[in-house]
């Protein structure tokens, strides 16, 4: 079999999609498995379609316009949709093509943590948000600036959190939302 990059693409280990404005121009077969979706209902498609809520998908892309650097590269955690609706966590990360028009042309890459990281609590769409930042280790300051919220909203959402998942400290709550 000869090895060229396109079948290095679709038979890459990790999901990838190819992205133009927000659309799906190609996407890996890893990315077809992890999403449970046939090539026609993602190739051609706007990325809402994997994204738990429309407001999430319009506030994650706000979100990686305001954080890409100089080297034009973004990545977290957050919670997807597969296309049978199933919410899971996925590590995404993607590089824009051109950091001055970051959706204009896009490589990205979906890791399902599933296996590691089990939603086991119906959560609010503000809720996944804060509850990705609070993995990686934000603080209330941080993650206010990062959604445009205040540190005081985030710790009510933290609050909630906790109460939903029977938390009594910062660090329980982070242990029981990485499955713990």
């Amino acid at each position: 079999m000869d090895l060229d990059y396109r079948t290095a693409f679709h038979q890459a280990p990790i999901g990838m999609i190819l992205s133009r404005h927000r659309l799906v121009v190609d996407c890996n077969r890893r990315v077809l498995e992890m999403f449970r979706a046939q090539p026609d209902q993602l190739i051609g498609q706007s990325f809402e379609a994997l994204y738990p809520s429309a407001d999430e998908y319009e506030r994650t892309g706000a979100r990686i316009v305001a954080s890409l650097g100089i080297d034009g590269f973004y990545a977290d955690d957050r919670v997807m949709k597969r296309i049978d609706g199933e919410l899971f966590w996925c590590h995404v990360s993607g590089r824009a093509l051109d950091a001055n028009d970051p959706h204009a042309a896009g490589i990205w890459t979906f890791e399902d943590l599933s296996a590691r990281r089990v939603l086991k609590v119906d959560f609010t769409p503000r809720e996944r948000e804060i509850a990705a930042l609070l993995i990686d280790g934000a603080t209330s300051k941080q993650i206010g600036k990062r959604l445009a919220i205040s540190p005081r909203t985030v710790d009510v959402y933290r609050a909630r959190l906790m109460r939903k998942v029977g938390a009594s400290t910062t660090p329980e709550l982070v242990h029981r939302l990485l499955g713990g």
